[in-house]
């Protein structure tokens, strides 16, 4: 199986990059493309035509009819998915899969494609392993990482920024929104490497680990 992966952001990509080849088969491949935002699915499901802007929900229709030929023209044999990975944030999570499963639905030849969702955010990925927390920060505040509930909405980022960043989320975003993602690639690739794929306690994060499993496996067999 070759795996086509759209993420939202740069850190979501530095985590995958890591985690991604301890979750799928090792004769699978993928390529994992990382956007400047998340964006919205455009009305009428016509996509910006500035697609240099790269936000991803903007350009998901588009991607989603490309990625619909492209797979069909593969020879038999060959199977190609598309996983989108994409924040929740503060939408209603039945209301947004609607929504993206209405807009795969829209296109004429439809790609093999899964909607992983982090819930709330990248960051809780991240949040599901505190012993990976721990052996990358090992000064992480306890109390901080044992007060957060999985995959709760609670400002998932600032949660972990209370627990390794020197005075927390609210010194950080004093620093302004550009210094808030280069802190979240550098917890992405700090933290990823230490992460154990099977003892996550995301359940989102587990959704998407068993989707690409299940892929693979049905590839396989």
């Amino acid at each position: 199986m070759h795996f086509e992966i759209l993420i939202e952001d740069q850190s979501g990509k530095r985590m995958l990059d890591v985690l991604v080849p301890n979750i799928i088969g090792e004769n699978d491949t993928y390529i994992i493309h990382f956007y400047k935002g998340i964006g919205r699915i455009p009305k009428g499901l016509s996509s910006s035509k500035d697609a240099d802007k790269r936000i991803l929900l903007d350009q998901l229709p588009r991607l989603l009819r490309g990625y619909g030929k492209t797979f069909a023209s593969y020879q038999s044999g060959y199977q190609a998915a598309l996983i989108l990975v994409c924040d929740l944030d503060d939408k209603c999570l039945k209301t947004f899969r609607q929504t993206l499963t209405t807009t795969l639905e829209s296109c004429r030849k439809k790609p093999l494609t899964r909607f992983c969702i982090a819930i709330e955010e990248g960051e809780a990925w991240l949040l599901g392993d505190i012993p990976a927390i721990k052996a990358a920060y090992p000064r992480a505040k306890d109390a901080v990482l044992a007060a957060y509930k999985n995959d709760s909405i609670c400002g998932t980022w600032e949660r972990l920024a209370d627990a390794v960043y020197k005075g927390g989320s609210a010194n950080l975003s004093k620093n302004g929104w550009q210094a808030v993602g280069a802190e979240k690639s550098k917890w992405a690739e700090k933290i990823s490497p230490f992460m154990q794929v099977d003892k996550n306690s995301s359940a989102s994060f587990a959704y998407f680990r068993d989707t690409l499993r299940a892929l693979s496996g049905d590839h396989c067999s």
